[in-house]
This record gives structure tokens, C-alpha cells and sequence, in this order.
């Protein structure tokens, strides 16, 4: 009897077990990836006496056909009339994605933007074993060189072109905005190893003492890429990737960051430090996933209004 007792409660607790687990990925998948939120951060990089600006950090957009919700929150974003729209890449989710992608990004390319691309803009996400995540970094580079769906990166860029977003892929550009020079530098996809390093802008006789800001972009915020941002001078460095971990375990945050990041860094706003050096990294959460793991757990899908302030 006591036997028979014993593998009862455990029948039991196995049974809430299994019910509390389905219940999470129900949530994670109907409820949470679909939870769209606003990170607002203050940032002070701007030159002394300068009225503050803001910035809306988008990332891993990751859109698939048929994200109705994604693409009516992408729209809306346009309503907090930025004055500056970074996006940081990976995009796509699906090969026939590009024209949705770019009519829910239309009314923000009625700002300023720039943006870099992430691995997801050169090749569709692929199917394969959502445990392997976080046994490390993904293999993704290797696994594209065996076979990937392609993307039509050309048109992606063509059409942020187009509405007037500048691309900083192994780039460097500035752009006057509110009278404040913006010195941007940008490289192409560090998760692909792909990223090469243009400096800053150069050109206009005495640009150093005129005032101005430095701001870096990258997809994936390996610590190779924040140690050269930082030690060349980099004001503020936005990235993304992470996903903010996807699956976090409430209070105690993300599992993975998908690259070297230690993982208390895979999403919000810290300081990197390297030779000396300190420089502000945001690192978004991402709005998306991929849709061949389209879940998330504690870890809502966001963007990020960076509000930039004068320094003290």
C-alpha cells in the first residue's frame, strides 16, 4: 500500500509538472512573444547645454508572413516621432518577408535612421534543435556555408534606401541632427565574423572640437567589437542578437546571450570598459524570434527609446 501511495503522489506531481510546463509554452508562445513593449533609457552623451534627443533603438524584427500584431506595432512606433531610428538587424524570419517588413517599417523611415545587418538579413533562420542554443553561440556561419535559403539582402537595403535610412555596414557616416554632428560607425554581422572596422568620419577641418557624438553600431555585441568601440572613442554602442536570452528564469534573468556577452549583459543598458575606458552599451531584447522557435519566457519582446541628454 505504501508502494502503491508513493507512485500515486508521484503519478501527481508528475502530472502538475507536465501541466505547468505546456502551460509556460503556451504562454510563451500565444501570449508573450506577442506582449510588444517600450524600454525607455537616459543616456547623457550629448555636448554640454544641448536640449535632450531621442533615439529608438529597433532590433530582431525576425518578421515572418502573416505577424499581423508585429507589423500593427511596428507602425504605431511612429507615433513617438523619434529623432533618430537605429536598427540593428536580423530582420527576417522568411524569405517573402521584405515587402511586409518594409511597409510596417514605412512611417518610421519618415525619420532618420541608420541600420547594420544581422545574420537573419543574408539568410532565413533554419530548423534544428532548440537545445543546442545553450550548449553556446550558434553555429550559424558554418551551417549557411552548407546549404542556407538565401535572402535577398540587396533588396532589404535597397528598400531602407529608399526611405532614406543610411547604411553603416563596414561604414562610417555622420548625419546633423538638431544641430549636433553624429558621427556614426558601423560594421556588418560579428556572429558571421564578417565585421570590418571604418573608424570614424573624417573630412571637415577642425570636426574634433566642434560638437558632436559617437555612436556605434553592430548587430551581435561580441567583446572583440565593444573593446574597439570603446577604446576608439565611442560615445554610446547599440546592438542586439541576444534576444535578451528568449528563455529567462524570473529573477535571475538570461540562460544565454548566443555569443560572449556575459548574460547579466544579454539585454538593457551597461557600461563597458576596456583599456581605461568606459562606454554606455545598450543591448536590445528584440522585438522577434525565429519562427522556427517562436517562443519567449519572462523576456518581453521591446524596442528602446534611448532619451540622450547634455552630459553634467
Amino acid at each position: 500500500m505504501a508502494a502503491r501511495s508513493r507512485a500515486a503522489v508521484l503519478g501527481r506531481t508528475a502530472g502538475v509538472v507536465l501541466a505547468a510546463g505546456a502551460g509556460c509554452v503556451a504562454y510563451g508562445t500565444f501570449i508573450e512573444r506577442n506582449w510588444f513593449t517600450l524600454r525607455h533609457e537616459t543616456v547623457p552623451v550629448l555636448p554640454a547645454g544641448s536640449a535632450p534627443l531621442r533615439v529608438l533603438h529597433l532590433s530582431d524584427i525576425h518578421l515572418s508572413l502573416g505577424q499581423d500584431k508585429k507589423t500593427d506595432w511596428l507602425k504605431s512606433l511612429a507615433e513617438l516621432e523619434p529623432d533618430l531610428v537605429v536598427n540593428t538587424g536580423d530582420n527576417l524570419s522568411h524569405p517573402r518577408a521584405i515587402p511586409p517588413l518594409l511597409e510596417a517599417l514605412r512611417p518610421l523611415m519618415e525619420f532618420p535612421g541608420v541600420f547594420v545587418p544581422g545574420s537573419n538579413d543574408y539568410f532565413a533562420p533554419m530548423l534544428k534543435n532548440p537545445f543546442r542554443y545553450f550548449a553556446g553561440p550558434s553555429k550559424l556561419p558554418g551551417a549557411a556555408q552548407r546549404g542556407p535559403v538565401p535572402l535577398d539582402t540587396q533588396a532589404l537595403h535597397a528598400g531602407f534606401g529608399m526611405g532614406g535610412w543610411v547604411d553603416l555596414t563596414n561604414r562610417a557616416q555622420s548625419l546633423p541632427l538638431h544641430g549636433i554632428r553624429f558621427d556614426f560607425s558601423g560594421v556588418d554581422d560579428p556572429h558571421l565574423k564578417r565585421e570590418v572596422y571604418a573608424g570614424w568620419p573624417r573630412g571637415a577641418a577642425g570636426q574634433d572640437s566642434a560638437p558632436h557624438v559617437r555612436i556605434a553600431v553592430a548587430h551581435a555585441p561580441y567583446q572583440r567589437v565593444l573593446d574597439h568601440f570603446t577604446e576608439d572613442g565611442a560615445d554610446l554602442i547599440l546592438a542586439g542578437h541576444t534576444h535578451g536570452g528568449q528563455v529567462c528564469v524570473p529573477g535571475y534573468g538570461a540562460l544565454v546571450s548566443n555569443c560572449d556577452l556575459p548574460t547579466w549583459r544579454a539585454k538593457g543598458l551597461t557600461e563597458w570598459e576596456s583599456k581605461g575606458r568606459t562606454t554606455p552599451v545598450n543591448v536590445s531584447g528584440g522585438i522577434g524570434t525565429s519562427r522556427f522557435a517562436p517562443f519567449r519566457f519572462a523576456c518581453r519582446p521591446e524596442a528602446v527609446v534611448l532619451t540622450l541628454t547634455a552630459r553634467p
